[in-house]
């Protein structure tokens, strides 16, 4: 497809009117980006959408230009869900229907080839949406309930009294509370993103690449829950100070680090276990 000065103007405008469109909408994401933990990784999604939409502009100038009428539908839908998510001040809503107004703008002035050369791209911006708090609280306590367990087992095999109370570990000298903030939860959501960016970049295979994402899960789960035991171990060799403030946060960033080397692991085994093609063998020198 030719790029003519017409052409950039219309996309401008088209862009110019869909930040003005969700001015707000865009607002409050970084508002939870910068104020909610959970989601800090959101400003780097966006520029890494943009990087993996322009690394496909060969293919994108290639691809047969056939816009579709259908887009303006998949666009009024979208800005439908946007007016049910403002009306019922739902931000989940009004963010997805971002998404899909950005899917249906390109499937109606580009067309379907196009927009399956950016269907990636499109998809990882849903990385940087908050989920509903509803569902956000199914996931996270019976993180802490695992986090918890997987703590007592923990200390009980190392012969240290401990007695559990739900998500509260007692212990001699202290008590330890696994909050929502120690579910794990957070580790998980950057993790998750860590997987699929990672898995993007190191294989071209589509089953290695979910299976690295399906990892990050009882990754997440597992050093976290050894997180909530060796908060215990130093607690009760080395005082309740020790479960609070910089060594709190200190084995936070240990506990990812660590996660992150076994997903380093899982890709290792994967390739030993199934050897990538010859098609793939230039990604794989790159990811060694």
């Amino acid at each position: 497809m030719k790029t003519t000065p017409r052409s950039l103007v219309c996309i401008g405008l088209v862009f110019g009117s869909m930040l003005l469109l969700y001015r707000d909408v865009l607002w409050r994401l970084v508002d939870a980006w910068t104020n909610d933990g959970n989601y800090s990784h959101g400003f780097l999604i966006i520029p890494l959408a943009a990087y993996l939409a322009w690394e496909r502009r060969t293919e994108l100038a290639s691809a047969r230009h056939q816009p579709s009428a259908l887009g303006l539908l998949v666009v009024a839908g979208s800005l439908a869900v946007l007016g049910i998510g403002v009306l019922g001040a739902e931000l989940f809503l009004t963010r997805i229907s971002l998404v899909g107004t950005l899917a249906g703008t390109a499937l109606f002035i580009l067309g379907w080839s196009h927009l399956r050369i950016l269907a990636f791209p499109l998809a990882l911006l849903l990385l940087m949406i908050p989920i509903p708090a509803i569902i956000f609280n199914q996931i996270a306590f019976p993180l802490q309930l695992l986090a918890s367990q997987f703590g007592e087992g923990v200390l009980t095999s190392t012969q240290i009294p401990v007695l559990r109370e739900g998500n509260v570990l007692i212990l001699a000298n202290t008590t330890l509370e696994v909050a929502e903030a120690c579910s794990g939860i957070r580790s998980l959501i950057s993790l998750l993103t860590l997987g699929i960016v990672y898995g993007y970049f190191t294989d071209r295979r589509t089953i290695v690449r979910v299976v690295l994402a399906a990892s990050t899960i009882p990754i997440a789960i597992v050093t976290n829950g050894g997180r909530v035991a060796g908060t215990g171990i130093a607690a009760n060799y080395f005082g309740p100070e020790a479960a609070q403030g910089f060594f709190h946060e200190f084995s936070g960033w240990i506990v990812f680090i660590v996660a992150f080397a076994l997903l380093l692991l899982v890709r290792r085994l994967i390739v030993l276990v199934f050897p990538a093609r010859i098609g793939t063998v230039a990604v794989e020198a790159v990811a060694a």
